[in-house]
């Protein structure tokens, strides 16, 4: 819904009014049945191989890829988009945008694609970061079959994303950025993967090595989940 302007009494004339943000539905029955729709997180550092291992994944398993991180720089960057600046801002300072967008937008692009008919097995890359992210998703979404985390030492993620920046064009792909993109998932994402451990819904795999290497062992442990690729 459109931000309101509100009169100021004192001179009758309405303020800028600023981007506004969908609000958390207070339906709690998800938009999708998970026994139709499946949904599986895959999380870990920057750098950790989310998207690497995520291309395997559609080739091999069906999913549709849906990257957190993508749709929010493609809607910054997308014309009349109210929320393009705020999100460029968040992504720059190495902050969360609003859970209410990120979702909204997630939300959007797996209904996009059950509309056409072409895939209704989700993989969503690099979210929930936050733990009011992963219950707001899977209250008003879907709720998620399992979340895949690639464990990866920060010096290893470091060397990966410094390589990266070289090519990607990304502003983010920065030393000092990257830095503040590791605070902030261990402070926020970890204990999204603490929680969901606790509740048996996380493959752990080690991301280290060769991507075969780490790819090999997600295989090995999507099977004891009785996840497997499509023939």
């Amino acid at each position: 819904m459109p931000a309101i302007p509100q009169i100021d009494p004192t001179s009758g004339a309405a303020p800028e009014v600023q981007p506004s943000i969908p609000l958390a539905s207070t339906n709690v029955t998800p938009a999708f049945d998970p026994s139709k729709v499946t949904v599986l997180f895959i999380l870990g550092g920057p750098g950790a191989g989310k998207g690497t291992q995520s291309i395997h994944l559609v080739q091999d398993y069906g999913f549709k890829h849906l990257s957190a991180g993508d749709l929010l720089r493609e809607e910054q960057d997308r014309e009349g988009s109210e929320y393009g600046q705020m999100i460029k801002d968040y992504i720059k300072d190495g902050k969360i945008v609003p859970m209410e967008v990120t979702v909204t937008l997630l939300k959007n692009a797996m209904q996009r694609e059950l509309d056409s008919g072409k895939k209704s097995r989700f993989l969503i890359d690099g979210f929930p970061r936050k733990m009011d992210q992963a219950v707001f998703f899977e209250q008003s979404v879907c709720p998620s079959k399992c979340t895949i985390f690639l464990d990866c030492p920060e010096e290893v993620m470091l060397k990966r994303l410094l390589n990266r920046g070289k090519t990607s064009g990304r502003s983010d792909d920065n030393e000092e950025s990257i830095k503040k993109r590791f605070r902030t998932f261990v402070d926020t994402s970890m204990p999204v993967v603490d929680q969901f451990e606790k509740e048996d819904k996380v493959i752990k795999v080690l991301a280290t090595g060769s991507e075969n290497d780490v790819y090999e062992r997600l295989v090995e442990n999507l099977a004891k989940r009785d996840i497997h690729p499509v023939k």
